[in-house]
């Protein structure tokens, strides 16, 4: 537990809520083709920026706690480090530590998937002979460094062939999302020769099944089950088409549909003929299996685990259950303790604003839509489920369509509006926390008329809610947790000259940008606490993110904690 906020002395108060707006996957761009925040008419945004103090912070790499400043932001990491005022090294760092140390086959997860694979076997069904256990693993294939990174598996991959397993099989999630739109050949191919340095003195290591990560399995919070039930089917039965090849089944799936991106390419099985000529799939998930789901970002990784590992399961119809020694690549849910067996453990986020607010009896509102009410909660909470009181803490969950964005590009960004106005109007709450999903949901389609659409429609919103802050005598604090709608074309790392296709338009890029996100403090009722002078130059710059939650502590009147990073305000 921690103590209460002192109050700060200085802080001259106001009758309103302090209101912090996160405009998911919105940032400043580098390159002026391709920026559809800049293309957008986004009057009410420009409105308040042109009256307000302002900056630019930093959420990609070394700032939200990846590796490098050469890794993208995302989501979880850009929401915790907002969260929990500190930045924490992160998934794909833990990863990489851990394999460059040797901890992760030093654990008792990795040693019990492998003794599992090498001594549980199981007895063929019709003959009766004893089969050796499969190593599979299911994941998202690409070096994106977001939800997964190919070279996690494929160390695993070579640290499971030296201890003696037989037989892997792998289940490819393609990304097309945090990477190239249509890059999945350009990792499919040089794994496969990968696999086939691996495959001597006895070792059988082979792709088994895949499909674009929107298609299958890669569902969260609960919105398109179908999804990771075809991915179930996939991967655990050999359900889908088939094909001799990876490679075969991307090709085949563009030329029949015409413009298909990686993200959405439909599921698909390797199989092989056998003496009776008949085909089938290579890798089956089987009793006495182990299964390593090597994401190690916990949002979209839950339902998958819930399959494999739930005895009570009523989200679909799974069929034959195997029985396996399943693990995650990091433990996905810190509170329910989910997965039961994992190889990395996940940062340890403790003493986050959420946590001090509940202390000081700050009485917070957190909203969203279903695809982002993880991350104003969940992820913004030190990867918590569920509320730090009860009494003084609501969660609202505005239902999201399950349609493709494209087709939606506004989302329940009106919705989330109205609820938002109505908790200001209400003098119910002295903390308001929300998320509008639409830069990056819909930046993630590299549909950019659709992107425009979904920038002007939240922009709608944000001068609804300003208004209400205005005359509630509010405080609405904007930023982003990382960048995309910022950077939706491809362009060459050297001359930033706009990458083509080969019909002459531009390549649309799909993953997050490096680029820096707003931060705009609108304090209509300004009672010269701290220097507040309209443009650049009176917030303080150079800072991450994760200055959010110091900032919001001062807007609130109270003092944040020393190690706390420093707020954007000049106090």
């Amino acid at each position: 537990m921690v103590e209460a906020l002192k109050i700060n002395p200085a802080w001259k108060g106001r009758s309103g809520p302090l209101v912090l707006v996160i405009m998911d996957g919105v940032g400043y761009g580098k390159y002026r083709e391709g920026d559809a925040v800049a293309d957008s008419r986004m009057n009410h945004l420009d409105a308040i920026k042109s009256k307000s103090p302002h900056t630019k912070l930093k959420a990609h790499g070394k700032a939200v706690g990846l590796p490098s400043d050469e890794d993208m932001g995302n989501s979880e990491v850009g929401h915790n480090a907002m969260g929990c005022g500190r930045v924490f090294n992160q998934g794909a760092a833990l990863v990489f530590a851990s394999l460059k140390s040797g901890a992760m086959f030093e654990g008792q997860s990795w040693k019990e998937i492998i003794a599992n694979v090498k001594n549980s076997g199981t007895a063929e069904r019709n003959s009766g002979a004893k089969r050796e256990g499969v190593l599979h693993f299911i994941g998202l294939f690409s070096d994106g460094n977001v939800h997964s990174h190919i070279d996690h598996l494929k160390a695993m991959i070579i640290q499971a062939k030296k201890e003696g397993v037989k037989k892997v099989r792998v289940h490819i999630l393609l990304d097309g999302r945090d990477v190239g739109e249509t890059s999945a050949l350009e990792y499919i191919d040089p794994f496969e020769a990968f696999l086939k340095e691996q495959n001597t003195d006895g070792f059988d290591a082979r792709i088994a099944s895949g499909g674009g990560r929107m298609w299958i399995t890669m569902d969260r919070y609960g919105a398109n089950w179908p999804q990771v039930e075809r991915g179930w089917n996939v991967h655990v039965h050999g359900k889908g088409r088939q094909f001799a090849s990876a490679h075969e089944a991307v090709e085949t799936y563009r030329k029949e549909i015409p413009g298909i991106i990686d993200q959405d390419l439909k599921e698909f099985v390797i199989a092989e003929k056998g003496p009776d000529g008949k085909s089938s799939p290579v890798g089956l998930i089987e009793d006495g299996d182990s299964v390593i789901y090597f994401n190690f970002r916990g949002d979209r990784a839950l339902e998958i685990t819930a399959a494999f590992e739930e005895d009570n399961f009523d989200k679909f119809d799974r069929g034959r259950r195997p029985k396996v020694c399943y693990a995650g690549m990091m433990e996905y849910d810190g509170d329910t303790h989910v997965p039961k067996r994992y190889l990395v453990s996940p940062p340890s986020i403790d003493r986050t604003l959420g946590e001090y607010l509940a202390a000081t009896r700050v009485r917070t509102l957190a909203i969203s839509e279903t695809q982002k009410y993880g991350h104003v909660t969940y992820f913004f909470n030190g990867n918590r489920t569920g509320k730090f009181s009860d009494k003084l803490e609501d969660y609202v969950e505005i239902k999201s369509d399950v349609v493709p964005f494209e087709e939606r590009p506004w989302m329940k960004c009106a919705d989330i509006a109205d609820k938002v106005i109505e908790a200001v109007g209400s003098g119910n709450y002295d903390y308001i926390r929300l998320n509008f999903p639409n830069g990056d949901m819909v930046g993630h389609t590299g549909i950019y008329q659709a992107v425009i659409c979904s920038m002007e429609a939240m922009d709608i919103q944000l001068g609804r809610i300003a208004d209400a802050v205005k005359k509630a005598g509010g405080i609405m604090l904007i930023t982003a947790d990382h960048g995309n709608s910022d950077d939706m074309y491809e362009h060459d790392k050297k001359t930033g000259a706009v990458s083509l296709k080969e019909d002459g338009t531009p390549r649309a890029k799909t993953a997050h940008s490096l680029n820096p996100v707003p931060c705009i403090v609108y304090d209509p009722g300004y009672k010269g606490e701290y220097p507040n002078n309209p443009g650049e130059g009176s917030l303080n710059e150079g800072l991450g993110i994760s200055s959010i939650a110091a900032t919001c502590i001062q807007l609130l009147g109270y003092i944040p904690p020393q190690d706390y990073d420093k707020s954007v305000l000049k106090f």
